[in-house]
């Protein structure tokens, strides 16, 4: 897999914009871990192999255990994650998968229930940023940092 194209250098305003939407979610009431959380499933469900590969290395670095990580794709079965991280979890899938269902009112009150106003205002921005740059990374098919020949 090679990428097609650099965006970044043919479309720096663009990058620009989507780099001060990142630095929007990292300053947010939001954590870290969650947040690292939420890219990666949302990464899973795109099938972004770029961004699955550095939100992992990511939240690795930032001592998320592996037992962790792994069960993201199967987080409703694992007995890891808290209720907020699971109300979140929802929030990414439904919010990321608008083509297939919906984001219902039990997923919006269940996430209402553990975010208040501004962190759930957040959590919606995060989402959103990390399905962009998702589509960015499959469409050009972004090589994975991790990746060596």
């Amino acid at each position: 897999m090679t990428s097609r194209m650099e965006l970044s250098s043919l479309v720096r305003d663009a990058y620009r914009g989507m780099a001060t939407l990142d630095r929007f979610v990292a300053a947010s009431p939001l954590p870290s871990s969650l947040v690292h959380l939420i890219n990666l499933r949302a990464s899973q469900i795109n099938g972004c192999v770029y961004c699955v590969d550095m939100h992992s290395a990511d939240a690795k670095k930032e001592g998320e255990s592996d037992a962790r990580l792994h069960a993201v794709v199967v987080w409703r079965e694992a007995p890891f994650f808290t209720e907020r991280e699971r109300a979140a979890l929802a929030f990414t899938e439904a919010a990321t998968r608008l083509s297939t269902d919906d984001v219902s009112d039990e997923v919006w009150r269940r996430a209402a229930e553990h975010f208040d106003e501004e962190e759930l205002a957040a959590l919606v921005v995060a989402v959103a940023a990390i399905n962009a740059w998702n589509r960015i990374g499959v469409a050009t098919r972004m090589t994975p940092e991790s990746y060596q020949p």
